[in-house]
């Protein structure tokens, strides 16, 4: 274990902080002595602004003292950063190319843990488009854990993109990975391994 480690959780689309994934993360890192560890930022709806807000968190802790898990659109995000910032990123069921899905969703909806409004305006497609990683450069850094039942993302896309990288694919499960607090030990052991070089 790193001393000093810092993880940084990044929720996926609609989502926050009280998901189930993020939640099950929080709980096993408390019951460990941990969670100070733990960075758990409710995101904007503008990628770009969610992203300077975590570079703003994050941008003080080394690369080899900072480790992100990423859900869904959250694991788009641990792409880019980890290729910015030369961390390694634990994906969940990560979106590879959210550009061809995300704009079914544009207009005014609500976020799913709550009834607080959330908006996706159309120019956030293209602040998603600068954040398009065509090809991560060291596999090394990355863990995907993918489900072949999961309903909104197609697990094949994931396996393609982080070829190379170490690799979980559950048979069955489903987009949220019901069964996730069988799998948060080897997450989190990924995220707090000595970095990878």
């Amino acid at each position: 274990m790193i001393a000093d480690a810092h993880i940084l959780y990044l929720h996926g689309f609609r989502s926050s902080p009280r998901s189930f994934k993020a939640r099950v993360v929080h709980e096993r890192l408390k019951e460990l002595g941990r969670v100070d560890e733990l960075i758990l930022p409710q995101l904007p709806a503008s990628p770009k602004e969610a992203m300077a807000l975590v570079t703003t968190l994050v941008d003080r802790y080394p690369a080899d003292r900072l480790s992100i898990i990423g859900s869904s659109l959250g694991g788009f995000y641990a792409t880019w950063l980890a290729e910015q910032m030369g961390c390694r990123a634990a994906l969940l069921n990560p979106a590879v190319d959210p550009l061809k899905d995300l704009d079914q969703h544009i207009g005014v909806t609500t976020e799913y843990h709550s009834d607080k409004p959330f908006e996706f305006k159309r120019e956030y497609i293209d602040e998603l488009r600068e954040l398009k990683i065509a090809a991560i450069t060291k596999p090394e850094r990355y863990f995907l854990l993918a489900a072949t039942g999961d309903e909104v993302l197609d697990y094949r896309d994931m396996v393609s993109h982080y070829a190379g990288a170490r690799q979980h694919v559950i048979d069955g499960s489903d987009h949220a990975i019901s069964e996730f607090p069988r799998y948060v030990d080897e997450v989190l052991a990924f995220c707090t391994a000595e970095a990878a070089r």
